[in-house]
């Protein structure tokens, strides 16, 4: 019995393979199955091909070309620090981070409502430097007017004169002393080098300064339940859970969220 099932395993896979005449091979071939027509009739919808390679360069503007788009990938990629170093950022989400953990609501509002808002705040704030960008650098080299160079020269001066407007003396002075640099004659002859960490230890500094007036009602608050509490004898008793209610209505009473946003934002003028 197990001999005759091998031989027929063997010959279920030897007749396929075995070269026979032609009618017994016109039956054995398969049949070709036709790919199912479009529903216009046009054949199978052909797919994309997708195709990645390198090349070397024939010309000097294939050079050109592939720095260009390596600088293109490299600005992207730092995007975020621009957006930290060389705008209002770094002041507006620190200054929503101290007004949450002033009120002591853990993590209300979340990360992304908070980081959300300080983009949108940023925008806000940065809006006239875009503009001017825009209009005296960005247009005028997509028209071919100037060169790229000259738009990224345009481009800087508003942002320029944004951080300069907020950056301290002392600041600009400590970085000009660490870098050996020559004593600046105008604000025009500052360097990048120097004006941008000093633009950003001056907003960590205000920031602070910001943060500092908006926790002393709420520590307030928290100084006066922790007496009455200690007064009557709930020495268990967390003052958080009981200070964290007063200090949301007083925040919401005062409309806590239109002083402290109004105020940010006057600061940069």
């Amino acid at each position: 019995m197990a001999a005759g099932l091998m031989v027929a395993v063997l010959v279920a896979f030897w007749l396929p393979c075995a070269p026979v005449g032609g009618d017994v091979a016109h039956a054995q071939a398969p049949a070709r199955v036709q790919a199912p027509a479009a529903p216009g009739g046009a054949g199978v919808l052909p797919l994309p091909r997708i195709d990645i390679g390198v090349e070397p360069a024939r010309s000097p503007q294939d050079v050109s070309t592939s720095l260009q788009i390596l600088a293109l990938l490299t600005v992207l990629t730092l995007a975020p620090a621009i957006l930290i170093m060389l705008t209002s950022f770094t002041r507006i989400v620190i200054v929503l981070s101290f007004v949450r953990s002033a009120l002591g609501s853990q993590q209300v509002p979340p990360n992304q409502v908070l980081i959300g808002l300080a983009l949108f705040l940023t925008f806000f704030v940065m809006a006239p430097a875009l503009g001017t960008a825009n209009e005296q650098a960005l247009q005028p080299y997509l028209r071919g007017e100037i060169s790229q160079q000259a738009a990224l020269d345009e481009a800087a001066v508003p942002f320029r004169e944004f951080m300069l407007k907020q950056t301290r003396e002392s600041d600009l002075a400590l970085f000009t002393a660490l870098a050996k640099a020559k004593r600046p004659a105008n604000p025009k002859e500052v360097p990048m080098l120097v004006l941008i960490p000093a633009f950003a230890i001056s907003e960590l500094k205000t920031a602070f300064e910001i943060g500092f007036v908006i926790y002393v009602p709420f520590l307030v608050i928290d100084m006066v339940v922790a007496s009455v509490l200690m007064s009557m004898g709930m020495l268990m008793l967390p003052p958080v859970m009981i200070s964290l209610p007063f200090k949301l209505l007083l925040f919401v009473m005062v409309d806590g969220w239109n002083l402290v946003i109004g105020s940010l934002l006057q600061s940069f003028h």
